[in-house]
């Protein structure tokens, strides 16, 4: 695949990446302000979301960057440059998320009222803030609001499937 340089090209792409810290997530850009993702590993690892509504800017041609607001009280800003493999991501997790990161595991668009209820219930202050390097180990374009990409919950060895072609989504 070669590098997306406009957003237009950005759109339907689906990556792979993994944070310095030894998170790994996937992301697919379904259209210009919506994406869907999954988590392998780490803090919210089993954690998978469709439809999450984004800011998507272009920085530069193949360096693009994606902001958001979760039902969780989760902020994310992240900054894909594409020709370097790398991105650099902040999350601030609210201190109900860092404290009981369990309740986030699950496919959240069938939980919106119990990320409400929770956001409401337990502590959002001080935030927990994880700013991180990554590398893309997989990218490719799966076309534009394409609802086989992050179908299914995540599972040990996915990451893993997508990128050896055992697991495909177009």
């Amino acid at each position: 695949m070669s590098i997306p340089l406009t957003v237009e090209d950005f759109i339907g792409t689906e990556l792979i990446y993994t944070y310095d810290n030894g998170w790994e997530y996937e992301l697919y850009v379904k259209n210009r302000d919506t994406i869907d993702y999954r988590i392998f590993s780490g803090m919210v690892g089993g954690r998978w979301v469709k439809d999450q509504k984004v800011f998507l800017d272009m920085l530069l041609p193949g360096v693009f960057k994606l902001s958001w607001s979760e039902p969780t009280g989760t902020d994310v800003s992240l900054c894909f440059m594409l020709a370097e493999k790398r991105t650099h991501g902040t999350i601030f997790f609210p201190k109900w998320v860092h404290d009981f990161p369990a309740i986030t595991v699950c496919y959240q668009n069938d939980y919106i009222p119990l990320m409400e209820e929770s956001r409401l219930k337990y502590d959002t202050y001080p935030k927990f803030d994880v700013s991180e390097f990554s590398t893309i180990t997989f990218m490719k374009n799966c076309g534009a609001n394409n609802e086989k990409v992050v179908a299914q919950a995540p599972y040990d060895g996915m990451a893993d499937d997508i990128r050896s072609g055992k697991l495909t989504f177009n």
